[in-house]
C-alpha cells in the first residue's frame, strides 16, 4: 500500500499530496506529525466521499488511511464543479476576514469597526455563504465573546465558518474554539476560487 510522509510539511502540502493520490490509488496512508493535519486530512477524506481511518502512532505520529468508496474521486470532482457553478450563478458571498481591525489607521478604532460589522452580519439578507477567517482575524472568533456570538447565530442560521488552522495553531488557540471549524489552506483557496468574496 502507498505510503505517503508528510510529516513536516506545512498546510495545505499533506492535503494535496493527499488529493492528487486519490486519483489513482484505491487505498493509501499518509503520514502527519499534528492533529491539526489530521483534521485536515480527514475533512478531505469526507469531501472526496472516501472512507477515512486514523491511527495515533504517538503524539507526533499519525497514520491516516484514506479508502475509495463506490463513487471515484473523478465523479467527486466532476459534482464539486458542479456545486461551485451553480453556488456562483447565485451570486453565494464569502466574507474573507483577515486581520482583527478593520481599515487603516486607528488599531483601537479598527477594532470597534470590525466588531461592528460582523455583529450586523446577522441582519444581512441574503447571508453570505462562508465567513473565512486568517491571521489575526481568527482572534475574533476566538477571544471575542460578542463575536463568538454572533458567529454561533450565523453558524445555526447555515453560514459556514472557516477558520485557518495553521493561524489557530499560531495564536495557540485551539483549545478555545467554540465556533466555527478548523480548516486549510487548500480548502480556503478553493472557497475564494469559487465564489464572490468581500475582503474585510
Amino acid at each position: 500500500m502507498l505510503e505517503i510522509d508528510a510529516r513536516g510539511l506545512a498546510c495545505p502540502k499533506p492535503v494535496v499530496k493527499a488529493k492528487k493520490a486519490l486519483d489513482n490509488n484505491e487505498k493509501f496512508i499518509v503520514i502527519v506529525d499534528n492533529r491539526t493535519a489530521v483534521e485536515n486530512l480527514s475533512k478531505l477524506g469526507q469531501k472526496m466521499k472516501a472512507e477515512i481511518s486514523v491511527v495515533e502512532e504517538s503524539e507526533t505520529e499519525f497514520k491516516v488511511m484514506f479508502k475509495q468508496s463506490e463513487f471515484s474521486s473523478a465523479d467527486t470532482l466532476v459534482a464539486g464543479d458542479q456545486t461551485s457553478v451553480s453556488e456562483a450563478g447565485s451570486e453565494a458571498k464569502i466574507y474573507f476576514i483577515s486581520s482583527d481591525t478593520m481599515g487603516e489607521g486607528n488599531e483601537e478604532l479598527g477594532r470597534i469597526l470590525i466588531k461592528g460589522f460582523i455583529s450586523t452580519i446577522k441582519d444581512l439578507n441574503p447571508l453570505p455563504e462562508k465567513i473565512i477567517f486568517i491571521n489575526s482575524g481568527v482572534k475574533l472568533a476566538i477571544l471575542e465573546k460578542d463575536i463568538v456570538a454572533a458567529l454561533k447565530e450565523l453558524e445555526a442560521r447555515g453560514v459556514t465558518i472557516l477558520l485557518c488552522g495553521t493561524c489557530v495553531d499560531f495564536y495557540d488557540l485551539k483549545t478555545q474554539m467554540q465556533v466555527g471549524e478548523i480548516s486549510n489552506m487548500y480548502e480556503i483557496a478553493d472557497s475564494l476560487n469559487s465564489s464572490a468574496v468581500l475582503k474585510i
